[in-house]
């Protein structure tokens, strides 16, 4: 119960965080969100910064669960299009719906996490079946320095994500191709 307890009111800080942005993230909101009684968030989450631990851990979890599902729907990508095909899958996946409203938190947490270690070692990239694919690709195509140009393509992923959300609109395929391109040299 707890744990399930912990998951709910995780879910609602995310929505809270979404919706009103780091400064609208308090216990209350949560607790309004979560339509729990006044006090449930900080019995769960004492702090502030508990309470942002929970979410980040959370968001994690939910991207995780996303790109593993995402990666085991797709074929083996061999070909520049494949590969461009599954990130515009990605970018779609993290600009709509459920994924845009993480992808709204995940930023928020991300400057969050500039000034709290905590925060920053639950953020690191982690490894996944998305991050897999891509290595594999870029292997097979004999690219050097393959830690690096991962990391690369993924981090650039992420910055046209960021972009997208703040900009509005979707990434233009012939970006995401510009990338694989780039990381492919």
């Amino acid at each position: 119960m707890v744990s399930d307890r912990r998951t709910l009111l995780a879910d609602a800080a995310l929505d809270v965080l979404a919706d009103e942005g780091a400064r609208g993230l308090t216990h209350r909101a949560v607790d309004r969100r979560a339509q729990l009684p006044p006090g449930t968030t900080s019995a769960y989450f004492r702090t502030r910064a508990a309470l942002l631990t929970g979410l980040v851990a959370r968001l994690v979890q939910l991207d995780q669960a996303e790109l593993q599902a995402t990666a085991e729907h797709l074929p083996p990508l061999l070909t520049v299009d494949e590969l461009v095909d599954g990130m515009v899958l990605l970018t779609r996946q993290r600009l709509t719906g459920e994924g845009r409203r993480r992808s709204l938190a995940r930023y928020a947490c991300t400057v969050e996490s500039v000034r709290d270690p905590e925060l920053r070692e639950i953020l690191v990239p982690r490894e996944n079946a998305g991050r897999e694919a891509a290595r594999r690709f870029l292997a097979a195509h004999g690219v050097q320095d393959l830690e690096t140009r991962t990391h690369t393509l993924l981090t650039c992923i992420d910055g046209l994500v960021f972009d997208r959300l703040v900009n509005g609109g979707e990434v233009a395929r012939e970006a995401l191709e510009g990338l694989v391109v780039a990381a492919l040299r």
